[in-house]
């Protein structure tokens, strides 16, 4: 199995009169970083030699955290602390000639600069990449491209071509024309560009001075050290830049996308109850516009940007650049944990809207039932207490005393029958304070003046008796008749009053059973009247039986019930009230049971399409997941495979329309519960949005994979079997082997671990030491271990990319794609096409190539 070959550091020479010569350019070097921990160093070789600076020095330019430096003063604890920083350098690829912790601590200026010089080569070009050239190469062919439309500037190496100046005014025009008119400059006037440039990298690019202009131009051959050092601080002030601005509008679109998020969480998350159910369903009707109109994009906009966070990373890993890591709060982690708390306000808002609308047409329904108890009962009550507070026994003969005790008595009977009203009458007003209903305090108030002066018709009852009681002759001379008449009229008139309230009572059902309940109970009630008209016909014949009585006797025939004040007529006309109100309650009851069958023909309809639309995402799941699983074909072929399965998805979206539709007419007709069904909208909306999320995720994983593929040169089978062993050691299906499962899948490769190998391929697939190996990780060590150098299969693969998959390709698109030098050299030397499907000027990119590598020969 062959390895990965590192190109190695070159070895550090030290020149003597170039490291002293040159300590204040590696000191303002070093200073440009310090800073940014709040120190600096004066004297290089002198500062640095306890150690503790260099570690700090190190930890700023590597982003990483060294280990805890000694605090002591000795020396001892000053070598101890300089070995770390020149194991972590040893650790980082470094070879360090004849540089020890005891040179450094001692002070030898010579090994001390030596040391600072491997850091810059390291830390600061070692990493620089431009088209596949690195370190000193890649910095200087940077440099190329980036002055090579200025005159007079001409950069071939990193001492002479920098003595006039003109290249470092180049590099600031290229990136910030408005910093210098390089119209303007005199090539002559060395000293004035070199002092320019000098001057506006400090004060506008934050670059500190690490070079003297004079010694420059008085040196024949400046030294290349202390130019590269230089230059390396533009390469790396202009390319964050670039980065930065890509960046920065990825960050917009997450900012906003937050935004949206911010701003819709809190108006969710409030639940402000209204005071009517018209405010409430106003709001219901903003939340179905939310969800209908308002999210739908959003979900959108979240799914593409999860879709181009993820290829922007495949890309710049395929380029070998560092992964895009944005800002804290701005990542896309962010705007998940936002979108999740997006969901749980909005899971319990409709809910919460709809039981919200139950409890205010309760509460509607209860403050009128009220109003109308609570009217009927002071209507009864007007004047009561005036009566019973009356001196008229005072007066009264005997007889009339005993008429009057029996009237209180049928007063009395009439009173504790007007106990059950009074008792619903608190009732209600409890349950509205319970409801939270919005007028509690106006119902509370009429509630307590209702009992309060119930309170006192008991006390005024009371009094009233025992005055009457002291009149002991008044029981002999009371009418029997009429006092039975009272006593049976009384109840009567209450038991007619009572019905005709319940035959006008308001109801509210949701399911023919219900209404079928009601109907049964007024069945019952139907069938008692033949009782109650009984009852009625033997009143009134008290009543007549009076009548005859008077005129046997001759007795006035305009006779006063004086114990109470019911009449033949009031009871007659009551009646008849009854009996008219009966069959408009049987039609009120047939309507509400012919508008809850057609509830249950909206519920059957929508558990119909339900039942049919949550089934067949479930398979579209399924297959999607069979699809992404499966080897046997292409990666294009699956690509293919989920295009059409989102193509089949998109088609599908008029059926979920629909079921919005008869969901919106059930919500309309305030229908709560659907037994054809155990789905509902919210399980649709939510297993919709995962169907359309699942295909987009898995499309752009595929696309990674295809990018991935082609971008490292591997071939179908190679990736297939790279899938199937990730997939066989995935054991939880989380798309990540724990560090178990991959020494596992390591052994089962022929792989011979010991501790300290597998700890070095662990730092390579698992840099942040999460214990899991993504599948790109395991296809880039894979690549690493098994791949070779590039084939003219491969280059012809290339150039078939950039003639879009023509045999053949143009002059123009290589002008186009290619570096101008690189274009040149392939038209000059790539033969005309000779295959009938040329067109004029088409080049043979194929048997180019494989001359290259000396397959053929022109």
């Amino acid at each position: 199995m062959t390895q990965r070959r590192q190109r190695p550091l070159p070895e550090v020479r030290l020149y003597c009169h170039f490291l002293f010569g040159y300590s204040s350019t590696f000191t303002a070097w070093c200073n440009s970083h310090l800073r940014k921990a709040g120190t600096q160093i004066e004297n290089i070789e002198e500062d640095l030699r306890n150690g503790l600076k260099l570690m700090l020095l190190l930890e700023v330019i590597s982003g990483e955290r060294l280990p805890r430096p000694d605090r002591g003063k000795m020396r001892f604890h000053k070598i101890a602390n300089v070995n770390k920083a020149l194991d972590y350098i040893t650790s980082k690829g470094v070879k360090l000639v004849s540089i020890g912790a005891e040179e450094i601590v001692d002070g030898n200026v010579k090994m001390t600069l030596g040391m600072i010089w491997t850091i810059i080569l390291r830390f600061a070009i070692q990493d620089i990449s431009v088209e596949e050239t690195s370190a000193k190469e890649g910095l200087l062919l940077w440099c190329q491209r980036k002055t090579a439309p200025y005159r007079n500037v001409n950069v071939q190496n990193f001492h002479c071509s920098w003595k006039d100046g003109l290249a470092f005014c180049a590099l600031i025009h290229r990136h910030r024309p408005d910093l210098i008119d390089y119209a303007k400059l005199n090539k002559d006037d060395h000293l004035g560009n070199l002092s320019l440039a000098l001057e506006i990298a400090e004060k506008h690019l934050d670059i500190p001075k690490m070079l003297d202009p004079e010694d420059i131009i008085n040196t024949p051959k400046p030294d290349e050290r202390a130019i590269m050092t230089y230059v390396s601080c533009f390469y790396h002030a202009f390319a964050g830049a670039e980065q930065a601005e890509t960046a920065a509008n990825r960050i917009c679109k997450v900012l906003g996308l937050l935004e949206w998020i911010r701003r819709t969480t809190p108006w969710l998350e409030k639940r402000t109850p209204e005071n009517t159910v018209e405010a409430m369903r106003r709001k219901l009707e903003d939340f179905r516009d939310y969800r209908r109109i308002h999210k739908p994009p959003k979900v959108q906009e979240k799914c593409q940007l999860e879709i181009s966070f993820n290829t922007l990373q495949t890309k710049l890993h395929i380029s070998h650049r560092p992964a895009f890591m944005p800002s804290e709060g701005k990542m896309v982690s962010d705007i998940a944990a936002a979108w999740q708390g997006l969901d749980q306000a909005e899971k319990g808002y409709e809910e919460w809207l709809l039981t919200d609308i139950r409890r205010l047409e309760r509460v509607e329904h209860l403050a009128e039932k009220f109003q109308q108890k609570a009217a009927t009962h002071e209507s009864w009550a007007q004047g009561k207490d005036q009566l019973l507070t009356l001196k008229d026994y005072e007066s009264a003969s005997l007889t009339e005393l005993r008429a009057l005790l029996r009237k209180h008595e049928a007063f009395e009977s009439d009173l504790a029958a007007h106990q059950d009203r009074v008792e619903q009458i608190a009732a209600i007003a409890q349950e509205l304070n319970e409801l939270d209903y919005h007028a509690a305090a106006v119902i509370n108030e009429r509630c307590q003046s209702i009992c309060d002066h119930w309170d006192q018709l008991g006390t005024l009852t009371q009094k009233r008796r025992e005055a009457l009681e002291r009149t002991e002759k008044l029981l002999e001379t009371i009418d029997q008749l009429f006092l039975e008449f009272a006593k049976r009229s009384a109840p009567f008139n209450n038991w007619m009053e009572g019905a005709m309230e319940d035959l006008q009572d308001m109801f509210m059902v949701h399911s023919v059973d219900e209404v079928q309940s009601l109907i049964s109970a007024h069945d019952q009630f139907k069938a008692t009247l033949a009782e109650a008209d009984s009852e009625r016909q033997a009143i009134l014949s008290i009543y007549n039986e009076v009548q005859k009585i008077a005129q046997s006797y001759g007795i006035s025939s305009k006779l006063t019930n004086i114990y109470c004040d019911i009449t033949p007529a009031i009871i007659n006309q009551k009646w008849e009230k009854v009996k008219k109100l009966v069959p408009q309650r049987d039609g009120t009851l047939h309507e509400e049971l012919s508008r809850q069958h057609a509830n249950e023909r909206l519920r059957r309809q929508f558990a119909a399409q339900a039942n049919a639309i949550g089934p067949w995402i479930q398979t579209r799941m399924e297959e999607i997941a069979r699809c992404s699983a499966d080897l046997a074909g292409t990666l294009e072929d699956q690509m293919n495979h989920l295009k059409q399965y989102e193509h089949n998805i998109i088609n599908y979206k008029p059926n979920i329309d629909r079921l919005e539709g008869d969901h919106q007419l059930i919500q309309e007709s305030l229908i709560f519960d659907n037994k054809h069904t155990n789905y509902t909208m919210e399980h649709m909306r939510v297993g919709w949005e995962s169907l359309l999320t699942t295909v987009a995720r898995t499309i752009n994983e595929m696309e990674t994979q295809i990018l991935t593929r082609d971008a490292k040169g591997i071939s179908q089978q190679q990736l297939n079997d790279f899938r199937s062993s990730f997939t066989h050691f995935d054991r939880k299906k989380k798309g990540g082997m724990e560090t178990d499962d991959f020494r596992a899948c390591l052994i089962s490769m022929g792989y011979d671990l010991g501790e300290a190998e597998f700890a070095r391929i662990m730092s390579l697939v698992d840099p942040d030491g999460a214990g899991v190996v993504t599948f790109q990780s395991f296809v880039d060590f894979m690549t690493r271990e098994t791949g070779d150098t590039e084939t003219s299969e491969q280059v012809i693969a290339s150039f078939r990319i950039l003639a879009a998959d023509k045999p053949y390709i143009l002059v123009d698109e290589l002008r186009r794609e290619l570096p101008p030098e690189q274009a040149e050299y392939c038209i000059s030397r790539m033969p005309p096409y000779q295959g009938p499907d040329g067109v004029p000027g088409a080049l043979d990119y194929t048997a180019f190539s494989t001359v290259l590598y000396g397959e053929s020969d022109l």
